[in-house]
């Protein structure tokens, strides 16, 4: 049993000749008592050291308390039972009753595994493993998108659907959900599925899990294509302060927010001497040349730039 003595000015003996005596801390119950008259002062204290951090299974088995973490990525959410071989926790063999009673269990056990709906769902969260490798996809949009495609499956939208388009779509309103900057384009070529494909499906998944998505912020496309042309960081400022200025004189409604955000940088990159040309941008975003040059025409027009 662990035992620890020290002072806590919160926790007190009401005893009068028990104030100079420490208080004693078992971590074992989870006890907090006086060292003066043993009176118990608190019951179930949490324990708050760190957990045992291992690499296999057989220490998460033998020495954490809670075992590995549980995800929405994983087609059985990280809660499979594993059944071991003929033998006890002793390392004895078991009798030939016990042995015929495993088998029977390991059995059914792999036929559970086997059913269409995890097969599906491994299948589509190995494809999206893929893309968010891809797309440099932050964990918290991962599990958004598991979470979405769980939905769309347990309402029948898999069925008689390709798994590509669906968990591309998934993705796509994942990231529209965080305002994570990717594109139809970005994720239809990670995803190797057809623009038009994606788009139909993730029309589809809005309409029946009655999605509320609002539109990019734009700025989040300004950073993402400064990064890829690394430009200087005054650039950066001076495009999100031309965007910014076009917001407000409503040049960007209805506007396509990355091609608004390349304009904006283009401009800023004019304005601050750098040396990039517009295939340059249009290879960057992703946006065709002549749009970009409409766009920053109409900025500079209204801008007075």
């Amino acid at each position: 049993m662990v035992k620890k003595f020290f002072k806590d000015n919160n926790v007190k003996c009401d005893e009068d000749s028990c104030n100079s005596q420490p208080t004693i801390t078992d971590t074992e119950r989870g006890e907090m008592f006086c060292g003066g008259c043993g009176l118990v002062l608190t019951e179930k204290i949490e324990d708050e050291n760190p957990e045992h951090i291992s690499y296999t299974r057989e220490e998460y088995l033998t020495q954490t308390r809670t075992g590995p973490a549980t995800s929405l990525t994983m087609h059985d959410r990280g809660l499979s039972t594993v059944i071991g071989q003929n033998k006890d926790s002793s390392g004895h063999a078991l009798s030939g009753r016990a042995k015929a009673a495993f088998y029977r269990l390991r059995t059914w056990d792999q036929r559970t595994k086997s059913r269409s709906k995890n097969r599906n769902l491994s299948q589509a969260f190995i494809l999206l493993n893929g893309i968010k490798t891809k797309l440099g996809i932050p964990e918290m949009v991962v599990e958004n998108t598991a979470y979405l495609y769980r939905k769309a499956a347990s309402m029948n939208l898999a069925r008689g659907r390709s798994i590509a388009p669906l968990i591309s779509a998934a993705l796509y309103a994942a990231c529209r959900e965080t305002n994570t900057p990717r594109t139809l384009d970005d994720i239809s070529d990670a995803g190797n599925v057809s623009r038009k494909s994606l788009s139909r499906t993730y029309r589809t998944l809005v309409r029946r899990l009655d999605l509320n998505l609002n539109q990019y912020d734009t700025a989040g496309f300004v950073t993402r294509i400064a990064n890829i042309l690394e430009v200087k960081e005054k650039t950066k400022r001076d495009a999100l302060d031309i965007l910014q200025k076009s917001q407000e004189k409503e040049i960007s409604a209805g506007k396509n927010p990355v091609a608004q955000a390349t304009a904006s940088l283009y401009l800023a990159s004019l304005l601050n001497g750098e040396t990039l040309s517009q295939t340059a941008f249009s290879k960057a975003s992703g946006v065709s040349s002549v749009t970009i040059r409409n766009r920053v025409t109409s900025i500079k027009e209204i801008l007075k730039l």
